[in-house]
């Protein structure tokens, strides 16, 4: 377990470092106030905005990261922001939260990319490394193409 994920559920916070306390959306629901229903859902969005930020910024750092907690953080800003989403019970939300989320597709599209250059690096490198494995424990008797084509048989 993350020592930071360890650290905030012992002092009870039960978050990680740089997440931020869910607005009570129960309250709001009952509310029925639409100025605070914008807040909450822009909130939703910035905390979403900040995860795939430092996402970003890590896998662009090459560094050794923990994908699963940036996961589980995007889960959690996802589940809040489908939560919060309910708030506006079929009105439009402001402009202000609609420019809001359009900056959140364009972080989202530069995250997807990104991870999708990150995979295909891992991709390359497990290949390069069970060819490896493969060559070394192969006697040389046969010839690739002999090899591919047994394998085909199979």
């Amino acid at each position: 377990m993350p020592a930071a994920f360890q650290a905030a559920t012992r002092n009870g916070g039960g978050q990680l470092p740089g997440a931020h306390h869910a607005v009570d959306l129960e309250a709001l629901l009952t509310g029925g106030d639409s100025d605070a229903a914008s807040l909450a859902f822009e909130q939703c969005i910035i905390r979403l905005e900040e995860v795939v930020d430092q996402e970003t910024a890590a896998l662009r750092s090459r560094a050794p990261i923990n994908l699963r907690e940036f996961t589980n953080r995007k889960s959690q800003g996802l589940l809040e922001l489908s939560r919060s989403i309910r708030l506006f019970q079929g009105g439009r939300p402001s402009n202000a939260v609609l420019a809001r989320l359009a900056g959140l597709r364009e972080k989202l599209d530069t995250n997807g990319a990104v991870l999708k250059l990150h995979l295909e690096a891992v991709r390359e490198v497990s290949t390069v490394m069970a060819d490896a494995i493969r060559d070394a424990e192969s006697d040389g008797t046969y010839q690739p193409s002999v090899r591919a084509a047994a394998n085909s048989y199979d």
